[in-house]
């Protein structure tokens, strides 16, 4: 008898991570000082593969109080037949713990919509019961996070999905189930003066989920004159990315980044494409440092 075993992607993954947070932390929402901040991501990945994952995401949110945040998220997201669509709101609580220093707690909450079209798929055995019904399930989700931050550095740890949800399972002697595991991501990054002009924006993101490989982002970005930014990550046995980000004006900025497939993926895609455009709105006469992160 023989076995194969394969390892997929569930969650979206982002290159463009540092400037998407309060999508994976939502302790993240509400920590730009009297700014409100929204966010609008498109990622194609692995182009020429079809069914390959496409991500869209709208993310809102600002501080309502000194200590309080609310943020709103909306995301779509489509792998092969799987259709799934998220939205969730955010709350965060800050506790100053130093002149600089913050510690932010945060909850989410909202629904997930999974549409997975089964009976659409072109299979090479027909009649196999597990795929004559579609899917479509409506699920609510919880998660929490916790943030602690400056200007000028962050950690997080959160887990934006904490109920583990089952999509489908079917009994009559067939084994099958569809689970949406549960994933920990652990953030950190810090912002070195090298000069007047330049600063060197490292980064990292940890992602972890029960049954699949740690998945380690490292990333390295340089800063001129707060307006233009270019670095490069690299995903830990999957890709290196360069990374773009322009201010346009005192408000916008634009960020993309394409990564190159340095696993055997890469004889089937010619890669990965991401585009960020970040919106700051004032909504106090504060002094507001610059976007890092």
């Amino acid at each position: 008898m023989l076995t194969i075993s394969s390892i997929s992607q569930q969650d979206a993954q982002y290159t463009q991570y540092m400037y998407n947070m309060n999508v994976l932390n939502p302790a993240y929402a509400g920590s730009k000082v009297g700014t409100l901040s929204a966010s609008l991501l498109g990622r194609t990945q692995w182009v020429g593969i079809p069914g390959a994952p496409q991500t869209a995401v709208l993310s809102v949110h600002s501080p309502i109080t000194d200590r309080m945040g609310l943020g709103v998220s909306i995301l779509a997201d489509k792998i092969g037949p799987i259709n799934e669509q998220f939205l969730y709101a955010d709350y965060s609580y800050t506790i100053p713990v130093g002149y600089y220093d913050n510690l932010a707690f945060g909850i989410k909450g909202g629904i997930s919509l999974v549409n997975a079209k089964l009976s659409n798929l072109d299979l090479n055995e027909y009649g196999d019961v597990n795929f004559l019904s579609n899917i479509n399930n409506l699920q609510p989700n919880i998660g929490f996070g916790v943030f602690y931050y400056s200007d000028i550095y962050y950690v997080g740890l959160s887990m934006p999905n904490l109920l583990s949800t089952t999509y489908l399972e079917k009994g009559d002697g067939f084994e099958s189930t569809i689970n949406k595991r549960n994933h920990v991501f652990l953030t950190g990054g810090y912002v070195f003066d090298l000069s007047y002009d330049w600063k060197f924006k490292p980064s990292i993101m940890s992602k972890v989920a029960m049954g699949a490989p740690l998945s380690l982002d490292l990333s390295a970005n340089f800063l001129f004159d707060d307006t233009f930014e270019v670095g490069t990550s690299y995903r830990w046995g999957d890709s290196v990315s360069l990374l773009l980000n322009a201010k346009v004006t005192d408000n916008i900025r634009v960020g993309y980044s394409y990564d190159f497939t340095t696993s055997e993926l890469n004889k089937f895609n010619s890669g990965s494409h991401e585009l960020i455009v970040l919106f700051d709105l004032m909504t106090s006469y504060e002094i507001i440092s610059p976007r890092f992160f």
